[in-house]
């Protein structure tokens, strides 16, 4: 297998798990707390964050662990990856989560394919998204851009981790994750007639992220800044 092959495959199969964890806990956690939907949150958001750090730390290596568009777009913004790589990566991307998705449902005995009917559309929902995509995005650049790559895994978690809770739409923060996420009528769900809002909400996040790092991390030339070699002093 080629190595363009090995990233796309590991992109879909990172964002597979990711989204599997999403449902998956979803469910579980709104049968094992029927009653206590903050503890169900909870439970979902502690499951999502340990399976970030674990899938970045394991993929990463391979193809950058992106398992996100918006990661992907702002790479290809960054001049790190191609457009037609961006492509490729971000339809792996959402076919995977859309398997992952699937998967999930077919694990809790639920029909392998059946779309959400939860609404999820208003103003404060549209603009937590884009405060949670722009979170998200600083934590990456500002991990990466200022020589620490090695903590992304441990940042991303606990920002999502935190933004479940912060934010009212619960940090989508991801396009591939929220169309996969209309593939489940759980806890997690989201209906298909809210996603473009959500993910219109999420590139405008993108974009001002991106104007953010330029002005936070700035380069010579308006290059990406080279991973520093030690901490500053």
């Amino acid at each position: 297998m080629g190595d363009r092959n090995r990233r796309l495959v590991a992109e879909a199969l990172g964002t597979g798990f990711l989204v599997l964890t999403v449902v998956g806990s979803g469910i579980t956690a709104s049968r094992l707390s029927p009653s206590d939907v903050g503890l169900q949150l909870l439970e979902n958001a502690t499951a999502t964050a340990a399976a970030l750090v674990g899938l970045i730390l394991v993929l990463g290596p391979v193809s950058g662990a992106h398992l996100n568009p918006v990661v992907t777009l702002l790479d290809r913004l960054h001049g790190g990856i191609g457009t037609g790589d961006a492509v490729r990566y971000a339809v792996a991307q959402t076919a995977g989560g859309c398997l992952g998705a699937v998967t999930a449902n077919a694990m809790f005995e639920r029909p392998a394919f059946e779309l959400a009917t939860l609404v999820r559309s208003s103003g404060a929902l549209w603009l937590s998204e884009v405060v949670a995509t722009v979170g998200l995005l600083l934590v990456i650049q500002g991990c990466v851009r200022s020589g620490r790559a090695a903590a992304v895994p441990y940042a991303v978690g606990l920002w999502i981790g935190g933004a479940y809770f912060s934010t009212s739409s619960t940090s989508f923060a991801n396009p591939a994750v929220t169309v996969a996420r209309t593939l489940s009528d759980s806890f997690a769900g989201i209906a298909p007639r809210s996603v473009p809002a959500f993910v219109a909400a999420q590139l405008v996040g993108a974009a001002i992220a991106h104007a953010l790092g330029r002005t936070l991390f700035p380069a010579a030339d308006g290059a990406p800044v080279p991973a520093r070699t030690q901490e500053p002093a």
